[in-house]
């Protein structure tokens, strides 16, 4: 019996990909460096970037203050993340 195997597709955010999300974000909200979003949310600017370089996810508790500082849904922040597939 053959096992049908669908092909693979990228359907989340690739680290740059990730990256290049957060720039842009940061860039609609006027912020230029990590460290502004750090201040703003009250969350290190090292968890910041291993966040946004997909080494590492949020807690669940950092997911407000960061929706809030990039002025994006839950949705659209765990989609940007790579944790969630894009539409």
């Amino acid at each position: 019996m053959k096992r049908h195997t669908a092909k693979k597709t990228a359907k989340r955010n690739s680290p740059d990909q990730t990256y290049t999300w957060l720039r842009d974000q940061m860039e609609k909200v006027g912020y230029s460096s990590l460290e502004e979003v750090s201040v703003e949310t009250g969350i290190n600017r090292g968890n910041i970037y291993r966040y946004f370089t997909q080494e590492q996810r949020p807690s669940v508790a950092l997911i407000d203050p960061l929706c809030k500082a990039l002025d994006v849904s839950p949705q659209a922040l765990l989609v940007g993340l790579g944790v969630w597939d894009k539409k």
